[in-house]
């Protein structure tokens, strides 16, 4: 079941991507030491029960209010369930996750998803249930989603909870000895850390490169191994996911936004903006008033 659940196809989901399951009954129905290879990112969050399970050499002992991080491409064996084993699991893709996920304040939570080791984190009670509550809200969105269409609103900020929450968690219980990462994988986070300061100003993929001290090229090719996404198109959806809150807010006019984007003009925003969202800013924020009004 979890090895189903875990290495589902996410690109065609309702939030293609995203998938989450609150399990309250879990029912083995493989057998015990059956390996695979996990092709998502996924973590498991445990509500009662015991789990055992390993990752390439590492066996986990799970239990109430364990937070397991199992890492894309990791090599996983199911050993034991023990008890009414109730879970939360939630998988997603990298593009989701960088497309969904990158400001600033977040880019700590990303630690959790680069590096190549399991993680596991016994949470407080209070941490447990405030987690818990956020995977029920994407859940519920998830679930809506498949019924009434995406409300990218809500789930844009459903999964920004959870990673905040990540963030919370990663600065609470790990310290920079406990995660060991390739070069290839500091670059990453360096670069994603650089991009959630500098993207109002720096629109371009060699302002990064430099910041680095790599080549355009060579920062490209690591950054699509990771996200499956070019620097580029990672600047670009950055820039557009903030414009989009900007826009929601009634009280910013196009220049204001325009303004604090680092655009040299309202047009040249404007310009941007529809190029890359099929639709003007201005009925964009027509749309987004129109969703909040029949809420």
């Amino acid at each position: 079941m979890i090895k189903d659940l875990i290495n589902i196809e996410l690109k065609d989901l309702p939030i293609p991507g995203l998938d989450i399951h609150i399990i309250k009954k879990y029912v083995v129905k493989s057998e015990p030491a059956e390996s695979f290879f996990v092709s998502n990112f996924s973590l498991l969050l445990i509500k009662s029960g015991k789990f055992r399970i390993q990752l390439k050499e590492i066996i986990q002992d799970l239990s109430e209010r364990d937070l397991l991080v199992i890492p894309k491409d990791s090599f996983c064996t199911l050993l034991e369930v023990e008890g009414k084993l109730q879970l939360y699991l939630i998988s997603f893709s990298s593009e989701f996750a960088a497309e969904n996920g990158l400001q600033k304040k977040l880019v700590d939570s990303f630690y959790f998803f680069i590096g190549k080791t399991s993680l596991k984190i016994a949470l407080e009670e209070k941490e447990f249930l405030v987690l818990s509550l956020i995977y029920k809200l994407i859940y519920f969105v998830n679930k809506d989603a498949k019924q009434n269409g995406v409300d990218a609103e809500l789930q844009r900020i459903s999964f920004n909870l959870f990673l905040y929450e990540l963030r919370l968690i990663y600065t609470k219980y790990t310290s920079d000895t406990s995660q060991h990462f390739t070069r290839k994988e500091s670059l990453i986070i360096r670069f994603l850390t650089i991009l959630a300061i500098h993207y109002k100003k720096q629109h371009n993929a060699p302002f990064y490169a430099g910041a680095l001290y790599v080549t355009t090229g060579h920062l490209n090719k690591i950054v699509k191994q990771v996200t499956g996404k070019t620097v580029k198109k990672l600047i670009i959806e950055t820039i557009i996911s903030e414009a989009e809150n900007l826009l929601e807010d009634l009280q910013l006019t196009i220049v204001d936004i325009a303004y604090e984007l680092e655009f040299p003009t309202a047009n040249s925003f404007s310009v941007f903006f529809k190029k890359h969202t099929s639709i003007s800013p201005s009925r964009y924020r027509s749309n987004a008033m129109e969703k909040f009004k029949t809420r």
